[in-house]
């Protein structure tokens, strides 16, 4: 509990901390989606997306790299090619979307690595758990419409997922990819 509090006033500090002659951008949720890719012994990988509900991104005058990012996602809207995994990974099992219908991201420390390239630390909130996250992020696009592809692997069991009797032949990370585009 004491982690989440020191995330959370960090994410906020960032936030106060922005350029106040940067522009805020709206993620196109439309143009935007979320997958994820998960080790299972007996379809090898599983992949599935997740609906992009909504985010902001803060641009600076004249730069692509932005000063903070933050995303809502819709875990109700996974969709794997599989229905019966669908509704499995949507009950209480693991994601439990009627108890948690939002997961969230926040950006606390953004870092420029190359001319098209950042990387991206921030709060990521899934199933009612915000645990410290870093994106590998590269540009895209243009300079006036600029789009993100952003990747990180992630430890589900740290969110507190119960997981079921199928826990054991479920890979422990998943791979993270995001692809964003502005309105």
């Amino acid at each position: 509990m004491q982690r989440q509090f020191l995330v959370s006033i960090l994410a906020t500090l960032a936030l106060c901390a922005a350029d106040p002659t940067a522009t805020t951008r709206a993620i196109d949720p439309a143009r935007s989606k979320a997958q994820f890719s998960i080790q299972h012994i007996f379809v090898d990988r599983v992949v599935g997306t997740v609906a992009v509900r909504s985010g902001t991104v803060e641009l600076p005058p004249g730069s692509t790299v932005p000063t903070s990012v933050t995303a809502e996602l819709d875990p109700s809207r996974i969709h794997t090619d599989e229905p019966d995994r669908d509704a499995s990974l949507e009950s209480p099992d693991y994601f439990d979307v009627k108890a948690f219908p939002t997961w969230s991201f926040a950006s606390t420390r953004i870092v420029k690595t190359g001319a098209q390239t950042f990387e991206m630390d921030g709060t990521l909130t899934m199933h009612g758990v915000g645990n410290a996250e870093q994106f590998a992020v590269t540009i895209g696009g243009t300079s006036a419409d600029p789009t993100y592809h952003a990747t990180a692997t992630i430890d589900r069991h740290a969110f507190g997922m119960k997981g079921s009797r199928l826990d054991p032949v479920i890979g422990n990370t998943a791979d993270v990819t995001l692809d964003v585009a502005l309105k």
